[in-house]
């Protein structure tokens, strides 16, 4: 970040040296409508100057991320309030806040002795009703019972068993179960305490994998593709990373902007729901350079560029856009694969004059190794 910050006073000051040239108000001179006129226009005008001594060095492009940042935040992958389908008094609730669990672990026990004496009875029923359907069955082989004994017989066996079902499924229902593998973020029942069904057991909430969520702009929807790898940097300098899942295809009404989210592995809970992400996803490789920041200058037209020379020893303004600030120096596009940089004197010479050059080694060249988290 504090990179960031020189990268931007260092432009600040350019933009503030070339106001003050006056160069908007030159009415001699006008701005050239393009780089290549104001190279032709200064090698005019420079024909006849000495020659200026500057230094220069070879940068070689090397391919490097374009990387698109994004602020977001982590976010659970889900939170669900387990409710109990039935009425009873509390007698366990095994689990304290905080505390995880399995997908079938006990949450909340609701007494059971009434349904127990609820399921012997329906068993007894369904029982007899077995014995009267059989009784009856016998009895038509032998002609003594009418079809409409037999029809009735039956319908009340299986009224019989549906009642059984229903006893050993409210019995079941005593036990308020984990639906996933999760963390309880909240206890809502007590022992003793008499609730009815939709009564909130606990808030369960499932960390793995954690989301993370970010917004980017529709400009940059199309560069965001599901499977890219995004890291992003936490509190306390923590790095995560893990695969986009999903790129909304609707804007959000406020912002105008798309959600993205990516899955990121958090087996252990160490990392928290609703902190502060710095997101950053690589959409595309490009060739760049790596300069020094005080390498920039300002074209007559306000252009923010490098100068160089070409093999004639004669300069050149390139225009370049920077693609990532890091602490040893900034990466460029916009120049040659291989570019001679004036590296000292670049002040004090303009397009299209011709200079006498001397090679300097420099540590900021194209092929230096790229950030393990160049956005972050």
């Amino acid at each position: 970040m504090r990179s960031t910050y020189i990268t931007a006073g260092i432009i600040a000051a350019l933009v503030i040296a070339w106001l003050a040239t006056g160069q908007l108000r030159d009415p001699i001179a006008p701005p050239a409508s393009s780089v290549a006129e104001a190279n032709l226009r200064n090698a005019a005008l420079m024909e006849e100057r000495p020659a200026t001594r500057v230094r220069i060095s070879t940068l070689h492009a090397s391919e490097q991320s374009r990387v698109l940042t994004l602020r977001g935040r982590t976010q659970n992958k889900r939170s669900v309030i387990v409710q109990s389908q039935i009425s009873g008094l509390v007698v366990d609730r095994p689990i304290e806040r905080g505390d995880p669990v399995k997908k079938g672990d006990l949450l909340c026990q609701i007494s059971v002795e009434d349904r127990r004496v609820r399921l012997t009875e329906s068993l007894a029923r369904a029982e007899q009703a077995k014995i009267d359907f059989d009784g009856a069955l016998k009895l038509a082989a032998q002609g003594l019972q009418s079809e409409t004994a037999i029809a009735e017989s039956k319908a009340r066996l299986a009224a019989s068993r549906a009642r059984l079902k229903e006893s050993e499924l409210a019995l079941a229902r005593t036990n308020i179960i984990a639906p996933f593998d999760g963390v309880v973020e909240k206890s809502h029942m007590e022992v003793g305490q008499y609730v009815a069904p939709g009564s909130a057991c606990v808030t369960l909430v499932d960390l793995d994998p954690m989301l993370l969520v970010g917004q980017v702009a529709e400009n940059e929807l199309l560069s965001v593709k599901v499977g890219q790898i995004a890291t992003a940097k936490l509190p306390e300098g923590i790095y995560v990373s893990g695969a986009v899942t999903f790129v909304a295809k609707t804007a959000e009404p406020g912002t105008r902007t798309y959600l993205v989210e990516a899955h990121v592995d958090n087996s252990d809970s160490s990392i928290p729901s609703g902190v502060t992400a710095q997101i950053a996803i690589p959409v595309e490789s490009l060739l760049a350079q790596k300069i020094s920041p005080a390498l920039l200058v300002l074209s007559d037209a306000g252009q923010m560029g490098v100068r160089t020379i070409n093999a004639d020893n004669i300069v050149e303004f390139n225009p370049v856009d920077i693609l990532r600030d890091e602490a040893d120096g900034i990466w460029v596009t916009g120049l040659s694969a291989v570019a001679k940089v004036i590296v000292v004197g670049q002040q004090l010479v303009v397009a299209g004059e011709k200079v006498d050059s001397t090679h300097e080694p420099i540590n900021l060249v194209g092929g230096a190794k790229e950030s393990e988290h160049p956005a972050l």
